[in-house]
């Protein structure tokens, strides 16, 4: 069985990912190193569910509230990372999946 890689998908999303407490980046690492342990199929809810098409959401909770973290599976057995964020509201944000949906089409790659 070949391996999952986890990536971020520009320094945008490194950034949002390393600006999260440290208890919710530990979480999210924890559940980045099981897709590259055990792959896709070991990611069920709580820990992620889809949001919207191809785009998909981490969801976990810290001291400081609860973080989300948008991907999407792209073709190498490849998880990329889009967009990290600090949920303030009960639904995931439409604002939030639309960064997440034009970092995965290419329009922010910067």
């Amino acid at each position: 069985m070949s391996r999952w890689t986890v990536e971020f998908i520009n320094g945008h999303a490194v950034e949002e990912f390393e600006a999260l407490p440290a208890d919710m980046r530990a979480k999210l690492q924890r559940t980045f190193r099981l897709v590259e342990e055990r792959g896709l199929t070991a990611l069920v809810m709580p820990l992620a569910r889809p949001v919207d098409g191809r785009i998909w959401e981490f969801r976990v909770t810290g001291r400081d509230g609860i973080a989300r973290s948008l991907y999407a599976a792209a073709s190498g057995q490849t998880l990329l990372v889009l967009r990290t964020f600090i949920k303030k509201s009960p639904k995931t944000p439409r604002g939030e999946i639309d960064i997440a949906r034009r970092r995965l089409e290419g329009e922010e790659h910067a």
